[in-house]
């Protein structure tokens, strides 16, 4: 089938499955729909041929198995799914959010932008309008108060009118587009950075909050809610991996869980606990950074008010520097304002995730489970092995690494995002974190960490064949593949909408090939001084003409009538040849004259006698 061919009919399939869960009351993205259809298909347990053409009768197979898992609303793995196909959808790095912020913002004033940028005014009421839209710019990009609240407006058109006053309209006016936006954005920067130093002077300040004291509060406030959030959910993995660790040695109480989903459950608790993790590592960042721009803040007010202390007049080059230094910190405050409400507001969204295991394992059937459990804490179980150490002696063809002796090991891309590949491949599917201490197994470029000794030992000896039965585990478990970052072996799992982002889930294969390059002779353009002058006598001179110059005053006088008028030019076509042409040509040829002189080579007497003959024609023969 051709790939366009294949590509229809897997849209087709995803639209019709999309339909009847509509239909059935469950609204499902195309992209939660594409991942099951693909997850479907790769599980062995439901027969798809990969090498092979679906047909009719796959097609129908396959919707009704897709409908079958979305629908079900007890599962605890397509909870997992539905968490992470909404993770991914929602969460990018700390920078792409505040560019995404940026950019929502900028759109938003582009009109306002436009409207002061394309004005053309010119009578008094037009000067004072235009103004009055460069004081509401002023306050909608600074977010310091609202644009119509008085109070506010006139607190900010005084401050504007101290570095930008209404008479100098007709220069901005003047400029380009690019230079009339650049100069709008210095201007808010230096008024938000004068209201903010008004504000912590007592002399202003009007709807202006206190962000570094809000942050301060709910900063702290979040973490702690958060931190709480994942300790429950923490102890929920530990009672969960104990009985599913109890199962892995008892093949009859194996059985028994095998229908309760108890696995599934884990996966879907440990998901969200390593989103968590995400979410209060950015928080963490965000109060860090917080803390360190509260001193920055501090620092340049108190230098403001040293440099303005009992001064009538300020050099603009001292304090306008200042002021934008203190707008640009606040603006950062904005910033973290946003991105704490967004990582709130993903955290609280998480929550309805987890909504089965109150349905499938109330507290009563957990405490049967767990009678005669030990329940353990991954920190318990990393320092129970902290003493078992792989001897390297034993492996001459692996390369072993230990935390003492590897720098920046904390950054190491560890497989299956920490867990014991062996643990997983060997007692179906058990998530047990690996332990560092115990040794770092380097394999084709890649590391893994084991929970014990003997694991360590087991998996090293036949790498290929546990990577291969943690393949085989995902693919009964696609919830897998992004929990354990399994990326790289189901390329074909990346939905098409988060392709953008498959960078953050593998690394790309490096291709060599031959290639070629040429370094061009002169890498640095010329750098020819047009203005040099090599005469000592010429420079005297220039010299002499410039302090001359110093010494001179220049006057300039504008009338009432003059003001802000432009200077006016006119255009004149110059003149052109001309020429007729009439129905007849006739022209006159006056003859040559022809003189001789005849007897100057002698004759019969002896002496010389010329005579002038005239042979010029008559004017009536020619």
């Amino acid at each position: 089938m051709p790939p366009t061919q294949a590509e229809s009919v897997i849209k087709n399939i995803i639209r019709e499955i999309g339909q009847e869960c509509a239909a059935h009351g469950e609204i499902v993205s195309e992209t939660l729909v594409a991942f099951m259809v693909k997850a479907v298909v790769l599980d062995p347990r439901n027969g798809f041929n990969m090498d092979r053409t679906l047909m009719k009768s796959d097609v129908q197979k396959l919707v009704k198995l897709c409908l079958a898992r979305l629908l079900d609303n007890k599962n605890p793995s397509l909870d997992t799914i539905k968490m992470q196909v909404y993770f991914d959808m929602n969460y990018t790095s700390r920078e792409n959010f505040l560019e995404e912020h940026h950019r929502v913002l900028e759109s938003r004033l582009g009109s306002v932008s436009r409207e002061i940028t394309d004005n053309r005014a010119c009578a008094r009421e037009e000067f004072e309008s235009l103004y009055r839209k460069i004081v509401s710019y002023v306050l909608l990009r600074s977010g310091l108060g609202s644009p119509t609240n008085i109070k506010i407006v006139r607190e900010a058109t005084a401050a504007l009118q101290s570095v930008f006053p209404q008479a100098e309209l007709g220069t901005f006016l003047n400029l380009g587009k690019k230079d009339k936006e650049r100069q709008l954005k210095e201007l808010t920067m230096i008024v938000t950075g004068i209201r903010l130093f008004n504000r912590h002077c007592g002399k202003g300040g009007e709807g202006i909050d206190d962000l570094p004291s809000v942050l301060r509060e709910a900063v702290p406030a979040t973490i702690k809610h958060i931190d709480s959030q994942l300790h429950i959910a923490q102890d929920q993995v530990f009672r969960y991996t104990a009985i599913l660790e109890k199962a892995a040695k008892n093949p009859l109480m194996s059985r028994e869980l095998q229908s309760c989903m108890l696995k599934e459950a884990l996966y879907n608790v440990r998901q969200y606990e390593i989103f968590l993790q995400v979410i209060l590592s950015d928080i963490i960042t965000c109060a860090q950074e917080v803390e360190m721009m509260t001193k920055q803040l501090e620092a340049q007010l108190e230098q403001l008010k040293i440099t303005v202390k009992s001064k009538t007049a300020v050099p603009t080059s001292q304090v306008f520097p200042v002021f934008i230094a203190v707008a640009s910190l606040w603006i950062s405050f904005q910033d973290e304002t946003v991105l704490i409400s967004i990582l709130s507001n993903l955290t609280t969204h998480l929550e309805p995730f987890l909504g089965t295991h109150e349905i499938l394992f109330p507290e009563k059937v957990m405490q049967g489970l767990l009678s005669g459990v030990t329940v353990k804490t991954d920190l318990y179980r990393i320092k129970e092995h902290m003493e078992d150490r792989v001897n390297v002696a034993d492996f001459r063809k692996l390369e072993w690494l230990f935390p003492e002796t590897t720098a920046n090991v904390d950054k190491l891309p560890i497989q299956y995002r920490g867990f014991c590949g062996y643990t997983c491949a060997t007692a179906d599917g058990l998530l047990l974190p690996g332990n560092p201490t115990i040794g770092i197994l380097k394999y084709k470029e890649k590391y893994y960490t084991f929970n014990s000794r003997n694991a360590a030992y087991s998996f090293a000896e036949n790498p290929e064949h546990y990577i291969n039965l943690i393949k085989e585990q995902a693919k009964k478990n696609a919830e897998l593949i992004q929990l354990l970052q399994l990326h790289q072996q189901f390329e074909t799992l990346i939905p098409y909408s988060q392709m953008r982002d498959v960078d953050r889930h593998y690394i790309k294969p490096i291709t060599k090939c031959e290639n070629g390059t040429q370094t061009d002779t002169h890498i640095l353009p010329p750098s020819i001084e047009r203005a040099y002058e090599w005469n000592e006598w010429e420079l005297r001179r220039k010299a002499i003409k410039l302090a001359n110059l110093r010494q001179k005053i220049t006057h300039s006088v504008q009338t009432e009538l003059s003001h802000m008028r432009r200077e006016n030019c006119s255009q004149v076509y110059p003149s052109k040849d001309a020429g007729t042409q009439s129905l007849r040509e006739s022209s006159t040829q006056v003859p040559r004259p022809q003189t001789y002189i005849a007897g100057l080579r002698g004759g019969p007497c002896p002496t010389t006698c010329g005579v002038k003959v005239n042979l010029t024609r008559a004017v009536d023969e020619t």
